[in-house]
């Protein structure tokens, strides 16, 4: 923070500041009484209304104009304005000398000639300076810097200017005006004050803007006596006689004989006619040799003599007060001007002006005499003439239904003074700015000085917020910044100021009641007076407190309204303040007496407070005047008079000698007509004798009396309260009064609204104390207190309860009371029950080994004595030891419900008990214990947390210690719960292995996830580990070798035969449904979806039960699909009804090119359904509903099997896998048999007349035994080369395609010869399947080519090459299948090569090619296969043994 500067103003300590809700605005005089002690401190203060709080602008601005007051600052100060009073007189001096008075500089500073005259005086005079050498003393005083030599310079300024004033002042002999001109010196022109105030201003003045600095001119500038300060207080302090001699009718030379009538007053001669002065003033004349002392030259320009100038400069100086300025203003005028003259002096924008530049500005011009700067300020504005701002109900100003309640609200400003809580509604005259509002408009710098409201008044001033919004749209409302000081300070600021100024207040002893002084708030409290400041903004009021000195100034321009008001608090400080006027013989505004019989003439409707209040006033105002009347009896008075002065007008009734306005009496003579003088001031009228003195009155004694005993009668009421008040706090009389009576005085004084005085203050003490003491005489005999017992371990007791000795007190103390308690008797009897307890406990606490139930019956006791009894603490300890000893008994009878928390409980417990053998002996125990369970129970937690996990052994050593302590330890407990389910996890885990038995997937991940929560280490988790992740990792191969991009369908779902077929056909079907239902009602199982089956396979033994199980859903997918099929086959056999059909996933009737599903038979749009682009004649089409894995070949669904079997788990998937596989060699060998059976020769040839590139097999020519075949073929899920090459078998057969001929690879002469029985085909009709099935439309020829390499033999056991083949007629002659007399596996069937050339698989896909690999099973069998016919891959066959699925499965037929 930075330091302020020397001389800068710093502004005083805020005032408070107050903001009242809504409930207490509503009554400002009762709020103003409730912050009046606080505020009263500070003598001013600021409210704040609420924000809602904004009554219109109801001014009329219209009519609104005014002649505002010419204010120049540095005249307002009164230190300020001694110093220029002093240049004034300087300047009159030298100037009837005939000098001009001019400023000299010291250091480039302007000489302050009236400090350095003051400092001479100070320290004896200008000889005793000179004497004792005290110049340089001087100049360090005045701010110069010591060792420059300016006490020299000093002493001849003064010796010039001052010591001749000085030596005129004292009549001493002048000395020779000798002094020379100074170029560096600036002319001074004096104020003249008085007569500037006397003259009006021109038309055309304006207000001076700030003053310019003073400048260093070589020429001295004369100035004419009526300009302002801005232009003569601009140079330093010097005079100079001009030496140029002046042709002016004041110098005079003698050059003519008839100047002999002019002769020398001094000499007496007329001689030396050229010497002679001729005076300016009184025409005598004056030889320049015969003045004292004697002048060199004649002086220029006008010239007093001795005599004149006493008498010009002796004259006493004129009241100090403003001019009016010369021109009337609007109120937007006004602001203009303001307006204009804040922006021009700041050089910015009149808003952007911070407040505290602006004070600090305004307080260095008024403290300087270099700068002038002058304003105008238009104040005590008349409401009563152009309206108030607040609405009043009879103003031309139209009220809205909304703002109506600020007619009557108390804060309205013209209400105030006249509310029922107001004295001032008892004076009877409106009183313009007392009783009615005076109005203020200010601009910047604008001031009101140093003042005390008449009569000591309060001050009630709004700072109007709403001009802005009704016609000053444009004008900005700056605040008025305040300073007061308290009311007990007032004497001591007219002091100070007296003692800084004295000058001023020797000619005006009232200057502080004209309101044209102020003087810094800093150079006040650095004298010790407290000075508080607030800045009032809009819509704020600032109220003052009586007898509160005020002033402030304007920030900028704004309007204000300002009214007094009094409370009944300030009638005896209104009646000092008569009494402080009459000595300063200062008129009164009202008369105070007049006032009070006013308010006695209502005594009967009067507040009794008021009549309290009035009563006192009446009693000294009539006591005053019986002592004024006996004094003038005794004076001589003896004639009287009656007069009704209130029809007198006030200057009729003034007293001449003090201007105090009579009402009572007053005293004329005949000698003075006109004239009066109040009682006190009887001698001063006139010389006559008293007898000639008539006494004027209002009343007579005899009238008086009465008026004031009415008022005594109004408050009659109030004594009688007081007396009995008084009777009953002194304790009078021999009976005393009930508490009751108590209670009704203090409700009297609460329905009258008798005054808050002490006394009832007293009673209403007594009368709590004495319900105090019978509510707490009633509680201890109830014991109903509080309860004595504290959370802190019950060791202290309710501080409100009375000791023992306190009860015996109390006890004895009703009688002391100025009422009867009812409860006095009973308390004695309270007081004999304590006795006896206290000999109770007295003998128990005696015993050893107390009883808990002796001790608790003991304190159940106590509970009815409400009294602080000193044995209660013991008792409690005793009963707080035996029960926490009782617990710790039970507790450890109960190792099982004895935790750690119990123990850490029970010893914490025992901490708080007093010490005691027995509870020190019980705590080592429980902290032993406690110790060695909480170690267990950390190792227990060790244990279970130990990383890697504790072997078996080490948990079972630990259980063993653990068993023999006796306590609940949870960490211990779930310890050995963990080792109880290891040893059972370690057994089902044996269990399953022994026997060789194959585990279940099911139960290895069981146990994982058991061996999850169970912290021990566990040697086969990590067999079984190995083995679920090697089962997760085969079902991921499996997944993605089936399931179809994104498919909804899981592995097993589409590995079992599907027991849900149909239902994404028939949704909407209730015919197709109802059939279905009636099928799988034939299945003797339920096993209708697929969660039906995963159950079944994990809950079955083994692979049999698994097997059948599959085999019952198989049988089930059979019969519903092919009742399926039939279904959708038979609906569009009746093409009339094709339109009423809906087909396709879109359910609408066929329309334009469909497509039918060789395996439901359903029809679909080519449009609702994806088909392949490249879709033969001869491709088997399936839906997107029937189509549900990607059905692999099988050389790689068979290692999928051969890996499952490696790693020795079975799982529901493993199970569906194995009997696909099953079931898809016995449909190969069941097509084998179909075809050496010759069950294909049943097929009918049905030649269409319509054939398209997309042609289903037709059902009409198949057998029930061939369309079951070709189904079953369809629902696998491996794609197999007999499926193909059936379907285009009875597709060729049933339907064929005559545009390409014959399906076979021959003519249709082949066909006629194998209907022959062509040698070339077999016995059976069968003639050349696979021939034609090989002679596709693609027209694609295989051969096959077989040998056998010698050389790689030695690579494997189980891997050769095929031999070559003898002829390729033999491979063309090889059926498709083989006939009953050449089985597959037979070996005498063919030579000893073709040993080698058949593949013992039954599915055996014949593989051409240059060369073929093969394997030997390395089981029982040793037989060889096609390594793709078993799925075998070249590397693998190498690295693994293979074993075929006749000798992993025993029971497996192969339909030998």
């Amino acid at each position: 923070m930075t330091q302020p500067q020397l001389n800068e103003f710093i502004p005083p300590p805020e005032c408070p500041v107050f903001e009242p809700s809504w409930e207490e605005f509503a009554d400002p005089f009762a709020y103003i009484n409730k912050i009046r002690p606080i505020a009263e401190k500070t003598g001013i203060c600021k409210v704040r209304p609420p924000p809602e709080w904004q009554p219109p602008f109801a001014c009329d601005v219209d009519r609104l104009k005014f002649t505002p007051r010419i204010q120049r600052l540095n005249e307002l100060e009164a230190q300020t304005r001694v110093k220029l009073n002093f240049l004034d007189q300087i300047a009159k001096f030298w100037e009837f000398q005939g000098c001009t008075l001019k400023i000299p500089h010291v250091e480039r500073k302007i000489l302050d000639l009236y400090q350095l005259n003051k400092l001479v005086n100070e320290e004896g005079g200008f000889d005793a300076v000179c004497r004792e050498r005290r110049w340089t003393k001087i100049s360090v005083k005045m701010g110069f810097a010591p060792g420059k030599a300016i006490g020299s310079h000093l002493r001849a300024h003064y010796e010039r200017i001052l010591y001749p004033y000085n030596l005129f002042q004292n009549g001493g002999n002048q000395p020779v005006p000798t002094l020379t001109n100074d170029t560096k010196d600036k002319e001074y022109t004096p104020h003249d004050l008085p007569q500037r105030q006397s003259v009006q201003p021109q038309e055309t003045c304006s207000i001076a803007r700030r003053a310019k600095r003073m400048r260093s001119e070589v020429s001295p500038i004369f100035l004419s006596r009526s300009l302002s300060l801005a232009d003569i207080v601009t140079c330093a302090i010097h005079y100079v006689y001009d030496m140029c001699v002046d042709k002016c009718c004041s110098m005079l030379y003698i050059m003519s004989p008839q100047i002999d009538q002019y002769m020398c007053l001094v000499c007496g001669n007329g001689t030396a006619e050229d010497r002679l002065l001729l005076c300016d003033g009184c025409d005598d004349s004056y030889h320049i040799f015969c003045l004292m002392p004697p002048l060199h030259d004649v002086p220029k320009g006008d010239w007093r003599c001795p005599k004149c100038l006493a008498q010009e400069c002796g004259k006493p100086p004129v009241a100090f007060g403003f001019e009016q300025a010369g021109r009337s203003y609007t109120l937007q005028a006004f602001g203009d001007m303001a307006d204009s003259f804040k922006s021009d002096y700041f050089n910015m924008p009149v808003h952007m002006v911070p407040t505290e530049l602006v004070e600090k500005e305004f307080w260095r011009l008024v403290s300087t005499i270099e700068e002038d700067v002058t304003v105008e300020y238009g104040a005590d504005i008349a409401s009563k003439e152009f309206g108030s701002g607040f609405p009043l109900s009879n103003s031309h100003f139209e009220v809205t239904p909304e703002d109506e309640h600020y007619l009557s609200s108390g804060w309205n400003l013209n209400n105030m003074p006249v509310l029922e809580s107001s004295v001032l509604n008892h004076i009877t005259a409106d009183i313009c700015g007392m009783k009615l509002p005076w109005l203020y408009v200010g601009m910047c710098f604008s001031s009101f000085c140093w003042h005390i409201e008449d009569h000591w008044m309060m001050l009630m001033q709004k700072f109007d917020s709403y001009t802005t919004s009704n016609f000053f749209h444009k004008k900005c409302i700056f605040p008025k910044t305040w300073y007061g000081a308290p009311g007990y300070a007032a004497e001591h600021l007219e002091s100070v100021m007296k003692n800084l100024a004295p000058e001023l207040f020797e000619s005006q002893q009232d200057l502080l009641h004209q309101l044209v002084t102020i003087m810094n708030p800093n150079t006040l409290m650095n004298n010790g007076v407290p000075i508080y400041r607030t800045n009032q903004c809009a819509g704020e009021f600032v109220i003052t407190f009586p007898r509160a000195y005020h002033s402030g100034f304007n920030q900028g321009f704004n309007f204000a309204e300002a009214v007094n008001f009094c409370t009944m608090d300030w009638m005896p400080i209104g009646r000092k303040c008569v009494a402080h006027y009459r000595q300063l013989s200062r008129y009164c505004v009202f008369s105070h007496d007049e006032m009070v019989c006013n308010m006695a003439y209502k005594a009967d409707a009067m507040d009794v407070n008021l009549a309290s209040k009035v009563q006192k006033e009446m009693t000294v105002m009539v006591h005053e005047e019986e002592q004024l009347r006996e004094k003038i009896n005794k004076l001589g008075v003896v004639q009287s008079r009656q007069v009704d002065y209130e029809v007198l007008p006030d200057e009729e009734r003034q007293c001449s000698k003090c201007r105090t306005t009579c009402y009572l009496s007053g005293i004329t003579c005949a000698c003075s007509p006109g004239k009066m003088v109040c009682l006190y001031h009887t001698r001063d009228l006139c010389s006559c004798p008293p007898s000639n003195l008539t006494l004027h009155y209002k009343f007579t004694l005899e009238e008086l009396y009465p008026m004031m005993e009415s008022v005594k009668l109004r408050a009659e009421s109030y004594k009688e309260w007081l007396s009995s008040v008084q009777d009953i706090l002194e304790n009078k009389g021999n009976k005393k009064r009930g508490l009751e009576e108590l209670h009704s005085l203090v409700e009297q004084a609460e329905t009258k609204a008798f005054p808050q005085i002490s006394l009832l203050d007293q009673l209403r003490t007594v009368a709590s104390e004495a319900d105090k003491v019978a509510v707490m005489a009633q509680q201890l005999l109830n014991g109903k207190r509080q309860t004595r017992y504290r959370s802190g371990g019950g060791k202290s007791q309710n501080q409100n309860e009375l000791t023992v000795e306190e009860l015996r007190s109390f006890v004895r103390q009703f009688d002391n009371l100025p009422c009867n308690i009812r409860q006095a008797p009973l308390l004695k009897d309270l007081l004999t029950r304590v006795d006896d307890f206290q000999q109770r406990s007295e003998h128990l606490l005696s015993d050893e080994s107390p009883s808990p139930l002796e001790l608790q019956d003991l304190l159940d006791e106590s509970l009815g004595l409400d009294v602080e009894l000193p044995q209660l603490p013991l008792l409690r300890e005793r009963l707080e030891q035996a029960r926490w000893l009782e617990a710790v008994q039970q507790a450890s009878s109960r190792p099982e419900s004895l935790c750690l928390d119990t123990m850490r409980r029970l010893i914490d417990q025992g901490v708080g008990l007093a010490p005691h053998s027995s509870v020190e002996r019980a705590m080592a125990r429980l902290q032993e214990l406690l110790t060695v369970s909480e170690q267990w129970e950390e190792r227990a937690l060790s244990h279970m947390e130990a990383r890697p996990h504790r072997n078996m052994e080490t948990l079972d050593a630990a259980l063993q210690e653990v068993e023999n302590i006796p306590a609940y330890l949870p960490n211990c407990l779930q310890l050995k719960d963990v080792v109880t389910k290891a040893k059972k996890w370690l057994h089902e885990a044996e269990a399953l292995q022994l026997g060789g038995r194959i585990p279940v997937l099911d139960s290895l991940s069981e146990l994982l996830l058991r061996a999850e929560g169970i912290p021990v280490m566990l040697e086969p988790l990590s067999r079984i580990e190995v083995l679920v992740s090697d089962v997760q990792t085969w079902k991921e191969s499996a997944a993605k070798t089936f399931l179809l991009k994104n498919s909804p369908f899981s592995l097993l779902e589409v590995l079992c035969p599907r027991c849900d077929v149909g239902t994404g056909h028939q949704k909407s079907r209730s015919k197709k449904a109802k059939e279905a239902t009636q099928i799988s009602k034939k299945s003797p199982t339920k096993l209708e979806s697929l969660s039906d089956v995963e159950r079944a396979l994990s809950e079955s033994k083994d692979s049999a039960s698994a097997m059948a199980t599959l085999a019952e859903v198989r049988q089930r997918e059979m019969d519903i699909l092919l009742a399926l099929r039939a279904s959708n086959e038979s609906k569009l056999v009746p093409a009339e009804h094709c339109c009423a059909l809906g087909v396709c996933v879109c359910q609408k009737a066929p329309s334009g090119a469909m497509m039918q599903c060789e395996l439901c038979r359903e029809v679909f749009h080519c449009g609702c359904v994806t088909t392949p682009v490249n879709l033969e004649y001869g491709q088997a089409w399936l839906c997107p509903l029937c189509q549900w894995s990607r059905k692999p070949p099988l050389d790689k669904v068979l290692p999928l099997l051969a890996s499952l079997q490696r790693i020795r788990v079975r799982l529901p998937e493993g199970d569906a896998l194995r009997f696909l596989i099953e079931r898809t060699v016995r449909w190969q060998h069941r097509v084998q048999q179909a075809c050496t059976e010759g069950v294909l020769k049943k097929v009918s040839k049905m030649v269409s007349g319509n054939i398209k590139k997309h042609q289903s097999v037709p059902l009409q020519g198949l057998g029930h035994e061939l369309e079951e075949l070709m189904v079953e073929g369809f629902l696998l899920q491996v794609t197999l080369p007999e499926t193909e090459q059936l379907y285009k078998y009875l597709l060729y057969k049933l339907v064929p395609l005559l545009s390409h001929g014959a399906p076979c690879g021959n003519n249709t002469e082949q066909d006629q010869q194998s209907q022959r029985g062509s040698p070339h085909h077999n016995k059976n009709g069968v003639s050349g399947l696979k021939k034609e099935a090989l002679n596709s439309p693609s027209k694609r020829t295989k051969r096959r080519k077989e040998s056998f390499d010698s050389q790689q033999s030695e690579k494997a056991k189980k891997i050769r090459k095929n031999k070559f083949k003898k002829s390729k007629e033999k491979c063309e002659d090889t059926t498709w299948a083989c006939s009953p007399t050449h089985p597959v596996s037979d070996p005498t069937a063919s030579d000893s090569e073709e040993d080698y050339s058949l593949c013992a698989a039954p599915w055996c896909r014949e593989p051409e090619g240059d060369e073929v690999n093969w394997v030997q099973c390395d089981g029982s069998c040793n037989q060889w296969f096609h390594q793709v016919c078993v799925g075998l891959s070249a590397e693998r066959a190498e690295k693994d043994d293979y074993i075929c699925i006749s000798c992993t499965q025993p029971d497996y037929d192969r339909g030998e």
